[in-house]
């Protein structure tokens, strides 16, 4: 992957929209309110792959009383139906990535900064992975280095170790600065 490739996720793979999600959760069942209807359009549409206290703190800008768990509730509701995905990317929190198709992740060592990759790799396969008794359905690789706004301020260290003076994200930021 160059490193100057920029990687833009299939539209088609991303979350559906809010009224299609308020329809999906009352036909399972799931109580639909103000907060969850906050929830999906303010991840509607993005590309980024926002923790819960991301979201939570977007949420919260228009719906002050919201509670953290409540966005957790509503980010677990929505990976357990494959509308996003939990992921762990090695950042510290669980990253919820609204990309459901199959793709790669670009990922800054220092600041945490998330990219999908649209790359098929064909030849990766886990060795010996039938010896172990495992059949292998999919592939996620992770790409790990510097984004471009850490590169230019000249950090190196890698996100554990970086100082309070290392770049902090706004995930929700992060499709307007790629």
């Amino acid at each position: 992957i160059a490193a100057n490739q920029q990687s833009v996720p299939i539209a088609s793979a991303l979350m559906r929209s809010p009224d299609e999600l308020t329809q999906i959760f009352r036909s399972r069942g799931l109580k639909m309110t103000p907060q969850r209807q906050t929830i999906f359009r303010v991840l509607h549409g993005s590309a980024v792959h926002p923790t819960a206290e991301a979201v939570f703190d977007s949420v919260r800008r228009e719906m002050p009383t919201i509670s953290l768990r409540t966005v957790y509730q509503t980010l677990n509701d929505l990976a357990a139906m494959g509308e996003i995905q939990a992921i762990d990317l090695g950042t510290g929190s669980a990253r919820f990535d609204p990309h459901t198709g199959p793709h790669h992740h670009l990922v800054c060592e220092v600041c945490g900064r998330v990219h999908d990759v649209e790359a098929e790799l064909p030849g990766v396969t886990a060795p010996n992975a039938e010896a172990f008794g495992f059949t292998v359905n999919t592939t996620e690789i992770v790409f790990r280095g510097r984004c471009r706004d850490c590169t230019a301020a000249g950090y190196t260290s890698r996100v554990e170790d970086r100082s309070a003076s290392a770049p902090a994200h706004d995930p929700f930021q992060e499709a307007s600065s790629a």
